[in-house]
């Protein structure tokens, strides 16, 4: 297991510990060390008389985590993201009457992803008038019962 650590990448490592400190950062028990760490800066504030450094200590280090934990919760989310349309770009391959044009195009332009957009609601309307027409004539016996 150590030799398989020593030849960990720059990007595995950083992989592995941006996914250990999101889940770090977003567990309870770091919540609620936020909290005590306010608390406590705010009960510290009659002692240095609420001067400029006292605040400038709570503004510097809010600062300075919130800075460092963008980045790590931004490679965490990037990975579930690819993770994702891996996995849906599966599913569409393996569906066999699936459009295999849709895999992939999270990679397209604003543009053409707006052309799709709306090409998917036409196709919405569309079977929103048929189911319409199939509810005008079949009534009440198509509605679902409660």
């Amino acid at each position: 297991m150590k030799q398989a650590r020593k030849g960990l990448s720059l990007s595995a490592w950083f992989g592995r510990a941006a996914a250990k400190t999101a889940c770090l950062v977003g567990s309870p028990a770091a919540f609620l060390l936020a909290i005590v760490g306010v608390i406590v800066w705010v009960l510290t504030g009659p002692y240095f008389h609420y001067s400029d450094t006292w605040q400038l200590v709570i503004n510097t280090a809010t600062t300075i985590i919130t800075f460092l934990i963008v980045f790590l919760i931004q490679n965490t989310q990037n990975r579930d993201a690819r993770a994702i349309h891996l996995k849906l770009d599966e599913v569409i391959r393996a569906m066999h009457e699936a459009h295999n044009e849709l895999i992939d195009i999270e990679k397209l332009p604003d543009a053409e992803l707006e052309e799709l957009a709306l090409r998917y609601e036409r196709i919405k309307q569309q079977y929103e008038q048929r189911r319409g027409r199939v509810e005008a004539a079949w009534g009440e016996s198509l509605r679902p019962r409660l």
